[in-house]
C-alpha cells in the first residue's frame, strides 16, 4: 500500500506536486473555475481547476483539460477519489490556507448523484444511512474523542498494574436478575443468555487473586426502553479491585480515572469540541461531591419537586434536580449519591452493619446516572441470605456462590456506560448520536 498524504499534513509540506485521497464534500462549478472540497479522515482541502469549456475561444480545444472539466462538473457528493496536482500555499484560502491545483483525478468509486440524507434529516433517517452520516467532521470527532477517552482510562489502569480481562458474553444463567435478558437457543441441553454485565466474572477475578482488573466490552439488556439514554447493546466500562475498606475506595479510584480521562480529552480535542459542539470540556476537580440518598431526596423536595417513585430512589427528574443543586452549591458536574437501601440494590451489595444501608453509590454526570458502584459481599453465607431476601434461588446461583466457598478478599467495583459519558461530555441529546451503530428495541440495522 502506498503511503498517503493526509490533509492535515498539507500545511507543513512545501509547494509542489502532491497526491491526496478522500471523498467529495462539495462541488462549485463556476463559469471560469471549478472548486471541489475534498475531505479525508483528518480534514478538508480545496481543489481548484481553471475550467475549459467547449465554447471557449481558444482555438483548438485542449481535449485533456476539457475532459477534466467535464469530469469535475459531473462529480457527485460522496465520490471517493485521488487527486494529483500542485500544492499551493495561500493564506487567503479559508480552508487551511492551502489549495491543490488539479492535474489529474483517479476516481476510486463514484457515488449516486442523489444523497439519501441531508443536514435536516430526522435522526431515524440519518441512522438508516449511518455510514454517510458519519462522514461529517462533527461525527468523526465524536469517535476521536471516544478513542482518547478510552486510551486515557486504559493508561490510568495499566500504569497502576491493573489486569485487562475479556469476560464471556454467553452465560448459563443471568448475571444480575431474570429480567432484561436476551435468550440464545443454541446449546442443546440448556438456554444461554447474553451477558447483562461482566459483574460475576469481575468478582471471579478477585477470587482468582488478580487484585485489580478492568474491562471495556459490550453488554446486552432486553429492556424495551425508548429513552435518550438506553440501548439494547452498549459498551460497558468496568473495574473491580480487591482489599478495599468500603465503596469509598472504589469511588476515589473512579473520580481519579475520570479526571485523568477528561484532562486527556481537553488537551487533545478541547478547541475542536468547542468549535463543533459549542461545549467547553470541564475537567472535574477531585474529590467529587458526595450526598447520601436520603439527603438528596430532601434537597430535591426542598426545590419543589415531588419524586413519584415509591421505592425511595431518584427518578430522572430527581437526578436532574440534585445535579442542579450540586452545580449551584459546588460548581461541579459530578455527584456521588450514596447509602442506598438494600431493597433497591443488587443482592451482592454489602450492607453497613450499623445503618443497614448498602455500601454503594450511583454517579451522576450533568444530571444523568452513568455508574453504579459498590463494595461486594464476599462472605458466602451472607450472600446466600441476601439472595433469598431478593426472591432468588441460591441453587440457580451455585456457579457464582462457588467463587466464595474457597476464600475471597473484600472487593468492589463499578460499571459505567461509555455512550452516556460521551453524550454528556459533548452536550448531545441522545446516546444514538455518540454510538457508532445504535441498537435499540426497533433498531437492528445497518
Amino acid at each position: 500500500m502506498s503511503e498517503r498524504v493526509l490533509v492535515q499534513q498539507l500545511k507543513s509540506l512545501p509547494a509542489g506536486p502532491v497526491s491526496v485521497s478522500g471523498w467529495v464534500e462539495t462541488v462549485r462549478d463556476q463559469k471560469k473555475v471549478q472548486f471541489v472540497v475534498l475531505r479525508d479522515e483528518t480534514g478538508a482541502v480545496q481543489l481548484v481547476n481553471p475550467a475549459t469549456r467547449p465554447s471557449d475561444e481558444a482555438g483548438e480545444q485542449d481535449a485533456t483539460a476539457l475532459a477534466l472539466t467535464e469530469t469535475i462538473g459531473a462529480l457527485a457528493t460522496g465520490t471517493f477519489l485521488t487527486v494529483h496536482g500542485e500544492l499551493k500555499h495561500d493564506e487567503r484560502v479559508k480552508l487551511g490556507g492551502v489549495e491543490i491545483k488539479v492535474g489529474e483525478l483517479d476516481i476510486a468509486a463514484a457515488a449516486n448523484p442523489e444523497t439519501p440524507i441531508a443536514a435536516d434529516s430526522s435522526p431515524d433517517k440519518r441512522m438508516d444511512w449511518r455510514f454517510i452520516d458519519l462522514r461529517q467532521r462533527r461525527n468523526n470527532l465524536i469517535f476521536r474523542v471516544q478513542t482518547t477517552l478510552e486510551h486515557a482510562m486504559r493508561s490510568y489502569w495499566v500504569e497502576r498494574d491493573y489486569i485487562e480481562v475479556h469476560s464471556p458474553k454467553l452465560m448459563a444463567s443471568p448475571s444480575e436478575s431474570n429480567a432484561e435478558l436476551f435468550e440464545v437457543p443454541y446449546f442443546e441441553d440448556k438456554t444461554a443468555y447474553l451477558a447483562q454485565s461482566p459483574q460475576f466474572f469481575k468478582q471471579m477475578a478477585q477470587v482468582a487473586g488478580f487484585g485489580k482488573i478492568f474491562e471495556i466490552a459490550p453488554a446486552f439488556r432486553a429492556d424495551p426502553s425508548f429513552t435518550s439514554r438506553h440501548a439494547t447493546e452498549f459498551t460497558s466500562i468496568d473495574a473491580e479491585i480487591s482489599w478495599i475498606d468500603s465503596h469509598e475506595d472504589v469511588a476515589r479510584m473512579q473520580e481519579e480515572l475520570l479526571h485523568t480521562a477528561f484532562q486527556a480529552v481537553k488537551d487533545k480535542h478541547g478547541d475542536e469540541i468547542h468549535e463543533l459542539f459549542g461545549v467547553e470540556v470541564e475537567v472535574p476537580a477531585i474529590p467529587f461531591p458526595r450526598i447520601p440518598l436520603a439527603e438528596a431526596r430532601e434537597i430535591v423536595a426542598a426545590r419543589g419537586y415531588d419524586i413519584p417513585r415509591t421505592d425511595g430512589d431518584l427518578d430522572p427528574e430527581g437526578e436532574r434536580q440534585i445535579a442542579a443543586h450540586v452545580r449551584e452549591a459546588f460548581g461541579h458536574p459530578f455527584v456521588f449519591i450514596t447509602d442506598y437501601h438494600p431493597e433497591i440494590r443488587a443482592f451482592y451489595h454489602m450492607r453497613d452493619p450499623e445503618t443497614g444501608l448498602t455500601k454503594s453509590y450511583d454517579l451522576l454526570f450533568n444530571g444523568v446516572e452513568i455508574t453504579t458502584g459498590a463494595q461486594r459481599e464476599h462472605r458466602v453465607d451472607v450472600l446466600i441470605e441476601q439472595a433469598k431476601e431478593k426472591g432468588l434461588d441460591p441453587e440457580h446461583l451455585d456457579f457464582y456462590l462457588d467463587f466464595f466457598r474457597f476464600g475471597a478478599p473484600p472487593h468492589g467495583g463499578f460499571g459505567m456506560g461509555l455512550a452516556r459519558v460521551l453524550m454528556l461530555l459533548l452536550g448531545e441529546a441522545s446516546i444514538r448520536e455518540v454510538t457508532y451503530l445504535f441498537r435499540g428495541p426497533t433498531r437492528l440495522a445497518p
